[in-house]
């Protein structure tokens, strides 16, 4: 009997600490760990933390930073966590061209930029873009919600330049929102450069550019995003073992 209590009490851990995948959404993999706060599911404005796994807990990496995020605000997506709201939680559901950032727990798919070279250190894969380089949002497309060079044979209506004619995307990381690619629940997110701090994005997170190319050197492959409203935050932060705020 106190083998088998000594056993649970290790397997739910300490606040902040992951144990498993069985713990939560977070893979056991990760050890890297971005973390986005909003007020509400409207507001636009998020704070950032940079956490890194020492020993079973997130440590936070240097100072929290602005960010903004969609113009509408946010809504479950898909990711990590399931599609939409866990269970027992609410809220709006994100879909294609609603302007909202994907709420919920998300992977990283690579980086993409219009240097030749990334920022040194950089564990993601990164590719650089060019005039032809594009993101599909048209859910019609069998390319939907992915990023290549448009050619002769692309079947898509409507995407997004990667080569922008502003510094926008001058880096960009890819947020794994939709990984299933399920026409109409969203597209083409992304970490980017901001334009400023009163500004919004049609769904993305965006920042300065020299916070992003920070990221960018320090963030391994295996690195998670979670973005949640205040009172979303905290009422997974135990089941999800997500640090406090």
């Amino acid at each position: 009997m106190k083998l088998a209590l000594l056993l649970a009490l290790v397997a739910c851990g300490r606040p902040g600490t992951v144990t498993s995948p069985a713990a939560g959404p977070i893979p056991a993999s990760a050890e890297h760990l971005i973390t986005g706060v909003v007020a509400d599911w409207d507001t636009t404005e998020a704070t950032l933390r940079h956490y890194r796994r020492d020993e079973g807990r997130w440590v936070l990496v240097g100072d929290p930073w602005p960010a903004v995020i969609g113009k509408t605000g946010a809504a479950w997506g898909a990711g990590l966590h399931g599609t939409g709201a866990p269970p027992g939680r609410s809220g709006p559901r994100k879909h294609e061209g609603d302007g909202k950032a994907p709420a919920g727990v998300f992977g990283l798919r690579g980086s993409y930029g219009y240097a030749a070279t990334p920022p040194a250190g950089i564990a993601l894969p990164y590719h650089q873009v060019d005039a032809t380089t594009e993101c599909v949002d048209d859910p019609a497309s069998r390319h939907y919600n992915a990023i290549l060079a448009r050619d002769a044979a692309a079947d898509w209506k409507s995407s997004e330049q990667m080569r922008r004619p502003d510094e926008l995307y001058t880096w960009v990381i890819d947020i794994a929102h939709n990984p299933e690619r399920t026409p109409g629940a969203g597209s083409c997110i992304f970490f980017h450069v901001w334009q400023g701090p009163g500004s919004a994005t049609v769904g993305c997170t965006a920042m300065a550019e020299p916070k992003l190319a920070a990221l960018l050197s320090s963030l391994d492959a295996h690195a998670v995003y979670v973005l949640l409203p205040r009172a979303e935050y905290e009422a997974l932060a135990a089941a999800w073992q997500l640090p406090p705020q």
